[in-house]
C-alpha cells in the first residue's frame, strides 16, 4: 500500500511528522480529518484526484529514463 495512514491528534486536530524519518520526497494529504502520506517516485507523476471537494484517488504514473 503506498498511501500510510498518519495520526491526527483528536483532541488538538494537529498532525506531527518527524521529516528526518522519511527518504526521498513525499507528500502529505489530508480529507475529512484523515491525513495520508506517500512516497513520490524518483522518476514520474503523482496525481491527486478530486470529486466535490474531496480526495477521490491518488495515481501514480512512473518511468524510468533510458
Amino acid at each position: 500500500m503506498r498511501l500510510k495512514d498518519i495520526d491526527i491528534n483528536p483532541s488538538t486536530m494537529r498532525l506531527e511528522i518527524d521529516i528526518m524519518e522519511q527518504k526521498g520526497s513525499f507528500a502529505i494529504v489530508v480529507c475529512d480529518g484523515k491525513a495520508r502520506l506517500t512516497l513520490l517516485p524518483e522518476h514520474g507523476e503523482t496525481k491527486i484526484v478530486t470529486h466535490q471537494g474531496k480526495i477521490k484517488r491518488v495515481k501514480f504514473d512512473e518511468g524510468e529514463e533510458f
